[in-house]
C-alpha cells in the first residue's frame, strides 16, 4: 500500500499525507497530476489518497474507494433524537455512564449509536483487526461533520483499537466493560450495501467461537450481546437468549451476567 494526496493538493495536504504514511509505516509518493488508476497500474499497489475532507482507499484492482461515513448510524441517531427506540440500545441496556466494547467495529455504526447512548461520562471502544480499516475509521470519526452536534460528539468519543478481538479480550482485566458486543454479520450478503462493499477487500474475518465468548463473559460486567441472523445456530451453540423481533432479518441474543 502507498500513500499520496488528492489531485488538487497543497503543502498542508502533503504534510498530512506524509504523516499518515509515517504513522502506518508506508511509503509516500508525490501525486504529480497522475490519476489514481495510473498510480495503481504503475505500482501495482493499493493507494491511500489523503484529501482535504477525507481519506479514500483504492485497491489495486478496483475504482471504487473505501472511505469513512457514518452509514446507518445517521438515520438511527436521528430517530433516537426524535424520541424513537434503537434495537441495539434496547438489547444491550445501554444508559448514561456505561462502558461498551464493540468487538466487530466495521464502519463503527453501532459504536456511534452506543457512544450517544452512554454519553460523555460513558466509554465506547471499537476493535478492528484490519490496519487500513481501523486507520480510516479512526481518522474519519474525528473528522466527519454530520451537521448534527450530538452525532459529531458521539463519533469523537469512540476509541478505536486495531487488534484481533480475542487477543484484545485476553489482554483485559475481569469486568472491564459493562457490555461486550459482537456483530459478525459483515461477511454475509444480508449486510451488503454500497457503503460496506468497498471495505470487504481489506476485512479480516474471525468467527465468534466458544473461547471468544468465554473471554467476553469474563470481561463483561453486565451483558454479552450477539447480533446474528434470525435462524443462526450460534445463539444456541454459544448460550445466548434470543430477543426475537417479528419480520426482522436479524435478532439480538444476550447472556446476562448479573441475574
Amino acid at each position: 500500500m502507498l500513500v499520496t494526496t488528492a489531485g488538487r493538493t497543497n503543502d498542508e495536504m502533503i504534510e498530512k499525507a506524509k504523516g499518515a504514511a509515517k504513522e502506518l509505516g508506508l511509503s509516500y509518493i508525490h501525486r504529480e497530476k497522475r490519476t489514481v488508476k495510473g498510480l495503481r497500474e504503475r505500482y501495482c499497489e493499493d493507494i491511500l489518497v489523503v484529501g482535504k475532507e477525507r481519506m479514500e482507499l483504492f485497491s489495486s484492482d478496483s475504482d471504487e474507494p473505501f472511505f469513512f461515513h457514518p452509514n446507518s448510524a445517521s438515520f438511527r441517531l436521528k430517530r433516537i433524537l426524535k424520541g424513537g427506540q434503537d434495537p441495539l440500545v434496547q438489547s444491550t441496556g445501554l444508559a448514561e455512564g456505561m462502558s461498551f466494547l464493540d468487538c466487530t467495529m466495521g464502519m463503527a455504526s453501532d459504536s456511534i449509536v452506543a457512544s450517544h447512548a452512554v454519553g460523555k461520562k460513558g466509554k465506547v471502544t471499537g476493535i478492528e483487526a484490519s490496519m487500513p480499516i481501523s486507520f480510516i475509521i479512526k481518522k474519519g470519526l474525528k473528522a466527519w461533520d454530520s451537521g448534527v452536534a450530538e452525532m459529531n460528539e458521539a463519533m469523537e468519543r469512540v476509541e478505536v483499537v486495531q487488534a484481533a478481538a480475542l487477543e484484545f479480550l485476553k489482554s483485559l482485566e475481569d469486568e472491564s466493560y459493562d457490555v461486550v458486543y459482537f456483530d459478525p454479520m459483515f461477511g454475509d450478503p444480508i449486510e451488503t450495501s454500497a457503503g460496506i462493499n468497498p471495505m470487504r477487500k481489506w476485512a479480516i474475518y474471525h468467527s465468534v467461537d466458544k473461547e471468544t465468548i468465554e473471554e467476553a463473559k469474563r470481561v463483561a460486567k453486565q451483558r454479552v450481546v450477539l447480533k446474528e441472523h434470525y435462524n443462526s445456530p450460534l445463539f444456541e451453540e454459544l448460550g445466548f437468549q434470543v430477543n426475537r423481533r417479528p419480520s426482522a432479518k436479524f435478532h439480538y441474543g444476550s447472556i446476562d451476567l448479573k441475574e
